[in-house]
């Protein structure tokens, strides 16, 4: 992979606030650099920022970049002075990619003039709400010392109306333990958000939590979390909860949805309204200067940025965080928590979470409650693994359908979807594309918002074709290259307004660009290779969110290239199948269906989260393959089941001793004898502590594996 872009930028457009929240990160911490900075960003500093991101988009060629505005409070710019924010970073950017506005508000100024504007840039209000009024005035009063319930639900209303519902992101709160969970809970869902989002109070070594004084609970913020989780299962999970949602997708081997938690890199740049680059605006907290880079927008680009020592640290995964955490069984979950958190005078950064037994408890607490004992039949049968990562599929396209509707691009292409899944013979192939190993990314990204759309309107236009169902669809496509999944790419003369239309001599495509020139249309098709006596792989080199290795993928390949690739992967196959007979038949065998070509070097990857495809070097060696491909069958089987099912509660010790048992046991079965037997020691050790561990944690679906396991192993001893 790339290093991480930066696909998020939190812009300052003014840097005053008219409430006084007493747990304010921006005015009641350490850092105290807005008192210098300008009230309200300039024409000159926008004009910067617009150009230095759009310099970077094209050098980067994102697909789609977020910007969130923000404060201060963002509203005190005025109508007029946001819609001028609102159209310069739509002129420079949505020729480029696609473009997803958003504002981050306390909501008290809220009004029609304010939702005018948003409606014209499609821009994505977040609104501050800290629960009911008592919960809420505990700490957001304005300056003179007024209560802002009521100037807050007047405006959560004025979204909540048909007409502006579309603009309604969700609600962000704060938690204090001093708060009824349960009421707060409930106040925020009876607004009927689309998402909600608990924070926890920044805080840090040196500046403890409230809550965390001696004597109390030992986990104070875990208990009150887990009241609320468990209120918002009882009430079937309304909406999404981005804490809960993080912690329940990374237990299940799934990606960190949020930077609070998890070991995904961050994607985040701060721009104040003096066209200073930042770090994170939480690190305000840690000390004075702590979120400063040193550079600017007039000196510096977003690249400059990226490569910021700061930036880089909140890049580097498993091993960013402190050695306690790396040696912590949540840490995939937790990820040392957000990073303002772990500071101190004495060590820095290098720290658990100040909230460290908080996060743990909340992590295992959310793992107990949620694991599944039972025997999940797709432990024996490959079949129904396929078919359950299908469900994961369609259930994620129905989230993103409560997410996106009421946009009439997107309400159009589902009334497609819906007439192609009413028929056994259309819904095949709508299955087909929505088992595309790389369209679970495309559909994780659109919960986050719309700037995805056009590929998902192409997504649909391809099961549209594969099912030979007569349609129309058209969007505003942001960039040149149009990703038919399964099929190949359509590469426009410019970007521009598409219509796609589906007829019985098949798909047409016309379309004007920004300035009503007629586009013109190349197609490239997807190649696929044909294995002898097993399935037909697609070889993929094109698809937008194919870069999900660990390794960097490759650049699309010359036709004589990927006819060679091709023809090398089907000798591959063959040398397998003769080395190893009938291994297709084997209950670890990879059901790959789709490769991607990987730059020289990489050997062969299974992909992440993308059941399905295998990523295999441009330069791969016969050898090499056939010694690895099998290893990898169970690494994939393994990662395939934990997104359906438990194995073991999730976050403990005993998933980690399973994959280590398997992959023991794969590598003795093709080592020589002299290699294999401390292979398959350390596989007996792995599989005797889970089985005579105090604390069993194995789930019935994890114990068939482990007896699976023992009985590989007495075929390879003997």
């Amino acid at each position: 992979m790339r290093d991480p872009a930066i696909q998020q930028l939190v812009l300052k457009i003014h840097s005053r606030c008219d409430l006084a929240c007493d747990h304010c990160y921006v005015y009641e911490a350490s850092d105290q650099s807005w008192r210098s900075r300008p009230t309200v960003i300039s024409e000159e500093t926008l004009d910067q920022v617009a150009r230095r991101l759009t310099e970077y988009v094209l050098a980067r060629n994102l697909e789609s970049v977020t910007v969130i505005l923000h404060g201060g409070e963002p509203l005190l710019a005025g109508p007029a002075r946001l819609r001028r924010i609102c159209a310069e970073l739509t002129r420079a950017l949505a020729p480029v990619t696609a473009l997803d506005l958003r504002i981050h508000t306390n909501a008290v100024r809220l009004n029609r003039d304010h939702l005018r504007v948003f409606d014209e840039f499609g821009v994505k209000v977040g609104i501050s709400l800290d629960g009911d009024r008592v919960a809420n005035d505990r700490h957001r009063l304005d300056r003179r010392g007024r209560s802002s319930y009521d100037r807050v639900l007047r405006a959560v209303e004025l979204l909540r109306l048909p007409e502006h519902r579309h603009l309604y992101q969700g609600l962000l709160c704060t938690v204090d333990v001093a708060n009824d969970p349960v009421a707060v809970h409930d106040a925020l869902t009876s607004l009927d958000p689309p998402r909600i989002d608990y924070l926890l109070p920044h805080s840090t070594w040196d500046t403890p939590p409230p809550g965390h004084e001696p004597g109390g609970p030992a986990t104070p913020y875990a208990d009150w979390l887990l009241k609320v989780f468990d209120r918002w299962e009882e009430q079937g999970r309304p909406m999404p909860v981005r804490t809960f949602e993080s912690v329940l997708s990374t237990l299940r081997g799934g990606p960190s949805l949020t930077e609070a938690l998890g070991l995904a890199p961050s994607d985040l740049a701060v721009i104040e309204t003096d066209g200073t680059f930042e770090q994170a605006d939480s690190l305000k907290t840690a000390y004075e200067g702590a979120p400063a880079t040193g550079y600017d927008v007039f000196r510096h680009g977003f690249a400059e940025f990226a490569e910021h020592p700061g930036v880089r640290a909140r890049q580097s995964g498993i091993a960013g965080v402190s050695e306690t955490c790396r040696r912590c069984p949540v840490v995939e979950s937790c990820g040392g928590g957000l990073y303002a958190h772990r500071y101190s005078s004495e060590k820095g950064f290098d720290n658990p979470s100040v909230f460290c037994a908080d996060l743990r408890g909340l992590v295992e607490g959310i793992a107990e409650r949620i694991t599944e004992r039972a025997l999940h039949p797709a432990v024996s049968d490959a079949e129904e693994l396929r078919l359950s990562q299908l469900e994961l599929d369609r259930a994620l396209l129905t989230r993103v359908n409560a997410a996106l509707a009421g946009g009439p691009e997107w309400d159009a292409a589902w009334r497609v979807l819906v007439e192609l899944d009413s028929d056994g013979a259309t819904a095949a192939h709508l299955n087909t594309v929505l088992a595309h190993p790389y369209l679970r990314a495309l559909l994780r990204r659109c919960l986050d918002g719309p700037a995805d759309l056009p590929q998902l309107m192409a997504a649909v236009t391809a099961a549209a074709v594969l099912a030979e169902t007569e349609t129309t669809l058209t969007w505003h496509q942001p960039g040149r290259d149009l990703h038919l999944p399964t099929l190949g790419t359509l590469r426009l003369s410019a970007p521009g307004r598409v219509v796609c239309a589906v007829t019985a001599s098949g798909l047409q495509v016309r379309g004007t660009d920004d300035d009503g020139t007629e586009l013109t249309v190349e197609w490239r098709p997807l190649e696929a290779t044909e294995l002898t006596d097993g399935p037909t792989l697609l070889i993929d080199d094109a698809d937008p969110y194919r870069d999900c290795f660990e390794a960097p993928v490759a650049d699309p390949l010359s036709p004589s290239d990927l006819a060679l690739f091709g023809k090398r992967l089907r000798a591959a196959h063959e040398a397998l199948d003769s080395q190893e007979p009938g291994w297709r038949k084997g209950a670890n065998a990879p059901l790959v269906t789709t490769v991607t070509p990987l730059a020289a070097g990489s050997g062969l990857r299974l992909g992440t989260h993308a059941f399905g495809a295998l990523g295999v070097a441009v330069d791969f060696e016969s050898d090499e393959f056939v010694r690895e491909l099998p290893l990898l069958g169970r690494s994939s089987r393994l990662a395939a089941l934990r997104e359906i099912t438990d194995l073991n509660v999730p976050g403990s010790a005993a998933g980690r001793l399973l994959d280590e048992a398997s992959a023991c046991v794969g590598r003795a079965g093709a080592a020589r004898s002299a290699t294999a037997e401390p292979l398959l020691r350390r596989a007996r050790e792995a599989l005797d502590t889970l089985a005579s561990s105090s604390e069993h944690q194995l789930t019935e679906s994890g114990g068939y594996l482990a007896t699976e396991l023992r009985t590989e192993l007495a075929v390879v001893h003997g």
